[in-house]
């Protein structure tokens, strides 16, 4: 694609991407660029069909080698076969009201997070695997188990459009619930801003784990829920629950900062003990970021 290889970036822009109202031309614009960026970036052994290939390894039959491959790269791969590369992916979805809040000049959390679920689950279906997807607030509200077929994608794609942010968080109840329908150890992948009870979300997560369960993160958030770089006098209003407070953002600034580093440090830490691959995501970054975070998990599973 002509216009993906001339300037790849501009799709993984989520400014940029968002302003298409195709949710299936923008997961494969944004699959299609950060593919591209692949190529031209330092981890291009990555760049080759991963979704066909594995680096060669000692013990590998030489007649496997895909010398195509090799041709371009000068790296040797090898092609894989169907049996080895197909995986069952969960894609977990909070919907819930606070993942509609968005500051100035970018789109809201669950904009990107649906973009974000939209390209994955393109990329997964490309890679023929099996993937699925729940959407979730204070329960579930709808189960799509795992299909490896391009209909199926299309529901899943369907599905994701139709969402707005409603009802209050219940992060662990739903992710515990999710937990016990799934059968088959697969990939589970959680995309929220994980407002919530912070000691119930660890424990939930830990329960895939339990299950033996592969795990990857991705923590949502909007810039200033960081930074905390309002302006002067300003009302913050509880998107779940609606209740208002009349501050002067500076004064509480620091202790802001420190509480939400230390929130977001302890669910960086309990994942990394309990091998979860942790991502903190902003709404302002490329979606490259996330879906290398991804790649570089789905690699050490084949």
């Amino acid at each position: 694609m002509q216009s993906a290889s001339g300037d790849y970036r501009k799709y993984l822009d989520p400014s940029i991407i968002s302003k298409l109202n195709s949710l299936e031309l923008r997961a494969r614009l944004v699959v299609e660029g950060f593919m591209v960026g692949l190529h031209k970036s330092p981890y291009h052994g990555f760049s080759v069909e991963f979704t066909e290939h594995r680096p060669y390894m000692q013990g590998d039959s030489i007649k496997d080698i895909d010398w195509k491959v090799y041709g371009k790269t000068e790296k040797f791969f090898i092609k894989q076969y169907e049996e080895e590369t197909n995986l069952k992916s969960y894609i977990l979805l909070d919907t819930s009201k606070s993942m509609g809040y968005s500051s100035e000049k970018n789109i809201s959390k669950l904009e990107y997070a649906i973009t974000l679920a939209a390209a994955l689950s393109y990329l997964m279906n490309k890679q023929q695997d099996a993937v699925g997807l729940t959407l979730y607030s204070e329960s579930i509200d709808k189960y799509f188990p795992p299909k490896a077929n391009r209909a199926y994608l299309q529901e899943i794609l369907k599905a994701l459009t139709s969402i707005s942010p409603a009802n209050k968080t219940n992060t662990a109840n739903s992710l515990n619930s999710i937990a016990e329908k799934i059968k088959r150890r697969g990939l589970v992948v959680i995309i929220s801003d994980f407002f919530d009870d912070i000691n119930s979300i660890l424990k939930a997560l830990k329960h895939f784990r339990y299950q033996r369960n592969e795990v990857i993160v991705f923590q949502i958030l909007d810039p200033l829920e960081r930074n905390f770089a309002f302006g002067s006098d300003a009302v913050f209003k509880d998107m779940e629950s609606e209740d208002e407070m009349t501050t002067q953002p500076y004064q509480i600034q620091k202790a802001y900062r420190d509480a939400i580093e230390n929130f977001l440090g302890k669910i960086k830490s309990e994942c990394l003990n309990s091998k979860i691959d942790y991502n903190l995501i902003e709404t302002s970054m490329p979606f490259d970021k996330a879906l290398f975070g991804y790649i570089q998990k789905r690699s050490k599973l084949i």
